[in-house]
C-alpha cells in the first residue's frame, strides 16, 4: 500500500479500508483497551496491597502490645498480690468503734510513760472518709525534749494506726519546760451501717 493511499483514508469510510490497514488499527484498538484495563487493575491491587500492609502493621503493633502484657503477666500478679498483702494488713491496724476507746487509752499511757504532763487530751470529731472514719485528738503536754520524743514515738509504735500533725514546741515561760502541741489523727473501720449511710448521702452519678 502506498503512503498517498494511506493519507487517502476516511473514518467514514471504515469499512471499505484495506485489509492490513484494519487489522494493524483493530491491533492498535485491542492493545491500548488491555492496556487501560491492565492499568486500572494494578491501580485496584496496589490499593489492596496498601490496605493489607496497613493493617499487618497494626496487627503486628497489637500481637507486639498483647506480647509484652503477656510477658509481664506473672510479674503483675505478684506485684497485685503484694498490693493486697500489705493493705490487708494495713486494714488490720484499724481499730472497729469498740476498740477506739482503749486506743485512746494507749495514747494517754504513751505520754504519761514518757514522763510527760498533760494538759490537753480532746478527741475531736470523726470525719468520714471512703471506708474508714478519721478521729483527730488535740493534745498539749508538758516536758522536755526527751520526752517528747519517746512520746511521739511510742504513738507510731502502737500496733494500731496513729499520726501527728501541726506539731509545735515552745517554752513554758521561765519554768525550763517546754510544751509540746500536736494533733494526732488514728483512723478506724467504718462499719457497714455507716458505710451504708455514707453511701446514701453521696450524690447520684
Amino acid at each position: 500500500m502506498k503512503l498517498s493511499e494511506l493519507n487517502n483514508l476516511n473514518l467514514e469510510n471504515l469499512g471499505s479500508w484495506p485489509l492490513p490497514v484494519r487489522i494493524v488499527v483493530a491491533a492498535l484498538l485491542f492493545a491500548v483497551l488491555l492496556g487501560a484495563a491492565y492499568l486500572q487493575d494494578i491501580s485496584t491491587l496496589q490499593d489492596e496491597l496498601a490496605a493489607a500492609i496497613e493493617s499487618e502493621t497494626q496487627l503486628k503493633q497489637a500481637f507486639e502490645t498483647k506480647q509484652r502484657k503477656a510477658a509481664n503477666l506473672s510479674g503483675l500478679k505478684e506485684q497485685l498480690a503484694d498490693i493486697q498483702q500489705t493493705f490487708g494488713d494495713l486494714l488490720k491496724r484499724l481499730p472497729n468503734k469498740t476498740e477506739v476507746a482503749a486506743l485512746l487509752v494507749d495514747i494517754s499511757q504513751q505520754g504519761l510513760g514518757a514522763g510527760l504532763e498533760f494538759e490537753l487530751f480532746k478527741p475531736g470529731s470523726e470525719t468520714p472518709s471512703d471506708f474508714y472514719v478519721e478521729l483527730p485528738i488535740q493534745i498539749r503536754v508538758l516536758g522536755d525534749y526527751h520526752a517528747f520524743g519517746r512520746f511521739i514515738s511510742g504513738m507510731s509504735d502502737l500496733p494500731r494506726i496513729v499520726t501527728n500533725h501541726n506539731i509545735s514546741i515552745t517554752p513554758l515561760g521561765e519554768s525550763g519546760k517546754l510544751v509540746l502541741e500536736t494533733t494526732a489523727k488514728t483512723y478506724r473501720y467504718m462499719d457497714e451501717e455507716e458505710e451504708a449511710a455514707e453511701k446514701a448521702k453521696a450524690p447520684a452519678k
